[in-house]
């Protein structure tokens, strides 16, 4: 089958066939479609749409393009939490070790940066020699070991959806619901898993920024999840500013391990209210708390005792990285960079907050990929000072850049111009 004929097909509006599909998704994944053929037929997907047979059959497709993997042997639930990206959001980090010492494992594979969002493995990367390229044997003994692992994908697990999921970051074609479903869950649900919860985003740093939109893809993931006999919710979450006070990955881990160590700040609060109700979901799903009130008193005890902190230390030395982050966090802060203060330019409240500004900002400075090949400055960010509904006064910070000495006489004077806060005026 010709990959022209099944492009023009899909051109024309007409729904595609089962063999149409699969022929699809062995061009992904043996190489037999050329990229641009692949690219040319995700826009005509985008332009014509997907039907939920499609949908669901390119799902299936891509799970079933590699390997499921087998945690059978582990005797405790099996359970991961997926968000669909933000800016700032850095949960992941925090959820993973709490399920841990609460009893669950957790087979996360995560991604790296999507468009203007983070990527939990470019964070991850941020610690000294912590490596997430792991075979399923060495996964196993690590979930073994602490709890759970946090790895990218390897070539065994939806191997077509990670060659899909590259171009689409490549050429403007993420946000389509359909195909969010497909990439979703084709790796959620490779990993064997018993519960799932998701983390929708809606707002200005989003994908999908409608709020409609973002329940219609919330829904879609969920009866997806559940046709494949995975226990699965989703949470709608504000992502209408920075999530928690700091953005970028070097400094993204250095708020969760403040967090971990019980040391946060008041701009720490959302990262830390997000955290403990995904992780609450997860634990009444697996049934190990009976409420969520229960569950929620489950999570704060893990944090409390310092039991999720111990469980990260293992993870960071059992996956090559370096354990003293989690005495001194301090190690992840790279000398040399300069904060840029981004000020108000008049006085009031903070009424708005142009979040995709803000993560397209710290792609500018090095913090994301323009291409899949870009390389990441680990180090860069963006520090949230105020959060909507702040009264402020003008010439007051209301965020700050973090930018390299390299990087800065280029970037320093435009990019924060980018970043773009809405003032309702003051009476006066």
């Amino acid at each position: 089958m010709r990959p022209q004929d099944v492009i023009a097909r899909k051109r024309d509006g007409k729904a595609l066939t089962d063999a149409e599909i699969a022929s699809f998704v062995d061009g992904l994944t043996f190489g037999s479609w050329a990229d641009y053929q692949i690219t040319a037929m995700v826009m005509a997907m985008i332009l014509r749409g997907l039907n939920k047979r499609e949908q669901n059959l390119i799902t299936r497709g891509m799970l079933y393009s590699g390997s499921v993997m087998d945690f059978s042997d582990i005797d405790a639930p099996k359970a991961d939490k997926h968000s669909t990206g933000g800016v700032g959001d850095k949960t992941s980090l925090i959820i993973a070790p709490i399920l841990a010492a609460c009893g669950i494992a957790v087979p996360m594979i995560s991604g790296r940066g999507l468009g203007h969002t983070g990527g939990t493995l470019d964070k991850l990367e941020s610690i000294p020699g912590y490596n997430v390229r792991l075979p399923f044997k060495q996964i196993k003994s690590v979930m073994k070991s602490c709890g759970f692992a946090l790895v990218g994908q390897t070539k065994e697990i939806a191997p077509a959806d990670r060659k899909l999921y590259a171009l689409r970051d490549a050429t403007a074609t993420v946000p389509y619901i359909p195909l969010i479903v497909a990439s979703i869950m084709s790796k959620k649900l490779a990993e064997g898993l018993d519960a799932l919860v998701l983390d929708v985003k809606t707002g200005s740093g989003a994908f999908i920024q409608k709020q409609t939109e973002s329940i219609k893809l919330a829904k879609a993931l969920c009866e997806t999840g559940r046709s494949f006999k995975v226990k699965t919710q989703a949470l709608v979450t504000d992502m209408s500013q920075p999530l928690g006070h700091f953005s970028g990955n070097a400094l993204e881990v250095y708020e969760c391990l403040k967090i971990l160590r019980g040391e946060s700040t008041i701009g720490m609060v959302p990262t830390i209210q997000l955290s403990i109700e995904l992780s609450a979901n997860l634990l009444v799903q697996c049934k190990l708390a009976k409420t969520f009130d229960e569950a929620r008193d489950t999570v704060f005890s893990a944090l409390r005792s310092g039991n999720a902190l111990e469980r990260f230390r293992h993870n960071i030395e059992l996956q090559g990285g370096d354990p003293r982050v989690c005495d001194k966090p301090e190690m992840l802060l790279t000398k040399g960079i300069k904060k840029v203060d981004v000020l108000a330019a008049s006085s009031g409240y903070l009424v708005a907050v142009d979040t995709f500004a803000v993560g397209n900002a710290i792609c500018e400075l090095g913090g994301g990929r323009v291409k899949a090949e870009d390389f990441v400055d680990h180090a860069v960010g963006w520090e949230s000072l105020v959060k909507i509904g702040y009264e402020i006064e003008r010439g007051q910070p209301i965020g700050s850049t973090h930018e390299e000495r390299r990087t800065r006489d280029r970037l320093a004077k435009t990019s924060h111009l980018h970043i773009k806060y809405r003032v309702t005026q003051q009476d006066r």
